[in-house]
């Protein structure tokens, strides 16, 4: 018999990203929304206001916990101290899904604060193959990766970003968190085809998708989190979702954000779209 002090942690249907201005809001309404996203980077330390609000959202919801880092494909050791954070974090709020990106973040113990690209090689596969199963070790369960959003290609990349992630997802028992908009994005930037991308993702591995929206710039889409789903973005989520099944789906909105009731409404067309699927 379960001994949680929180409501099943199952998600379904499309969530929410959490964000401060919203706190208020979700305590004084209980919307119905089926679950919300957390940055566990803003809940790690052992007490204080922000950790008490995770909990009493956890007490209503379902949360995931979606980090930035554990800089997996830095030549950095992996940060123990960060990891036993987290993992005291996962105790305690019991997340349904821990995901963080395919990306690296410090290099010599210093911290960039974005998400940065690397070359898709045999060894990149192998070195981030070896970095996720520690990780996954260390916390005593799986977590989810996420595709990347790019802007340049590097002269030493051998393989496409798809062949990338068929390879971690063959070398690990991780599995995966498609972002849609992060897909769409590259495609842009890197004129290749998203509908082949997302033919080639194992469909068994992909546990949560992300959307989100992109600003147009001169010559490139840019991954700003801060506007609605674009149309084009909306047509490749249709198509993930006739690939993948009914599977969670949350909205991303980290600048300009806007008031509840507009991310809610981001969140209901995704709803009708999955409960099409479904």
């Amino acid at each position: 018999m379960s001994t949680s002090k929180y409501k099943a942690n199952s998600i379904l249907g499309a969530g929410l990203g959490l964000r401060s201005s919203h706190y208020q809001e979700v305590f004084n309404t209980k919307p119905d929304v089926p679950w919300f996203e957390l940055l566990s980077d803003n809940y790690m330390a052992e007490g204080g206001l922000p950790l008490v609000r995770a909990e009493k959202i956890r007490e209503d919801y379902p949360i995931t916990l979606h980090g930035v880092g554990m800089s997996l494909g830095s030549a950095d050791p992996l940060d123990m101290d960060y990891l036993g954070r987290l993992k005291t974090l996962i105790k305690r709020l019991e997340p349904t899904y821990v995901s963080d990106h395919l990306a690296w973040v410090s290099i010599s113990g210093k911290h960039t604060h974005d998400l940065l690209p690397f070359p898709y090689t045999d060894f990149t596969v192998k070195h981030i193959s070896e970095r996720i199963n520690q990780v996954q070790d260390f916390l005593g369960q799986e977590i989810l990766v996420e595709n990347p959003s790019s802007y340049l290609d590097f002269h030493s990349t051998e393989m496409t970003e798809w062949e990338f992630i068929q390879g971690i997802a063959k070398s690990t028992d991780c599995n995966l968190l498609m972002d849609i908009n992060n897909i769409y994005v590259s495609a842009v930037n890197h004129d290749f085809d998203p509908y082949e991308y997302l033919q080639a993702i194992p469909a068994d591995r992909v546990k949560e998708i992300h959307l989100a929206g992109y600003e147009k710039m001169d010559n490139y889409l840019f991954d700003t989190h801060g506007y609605q789903v674009h149309p084009p973005v909306w047509e490749l989520y249709k198509a993930a979702l006739n690939r993948f099944g009914a599977t969670p789906t949350l909205i991303e909105w980290d600048t300009d954000i806007p008031d509840f009731p507009t991310l809610r409404a981001e969140a209901l067309k995704a709803e009708k779209l999955i409960q099409e699927v479904a």
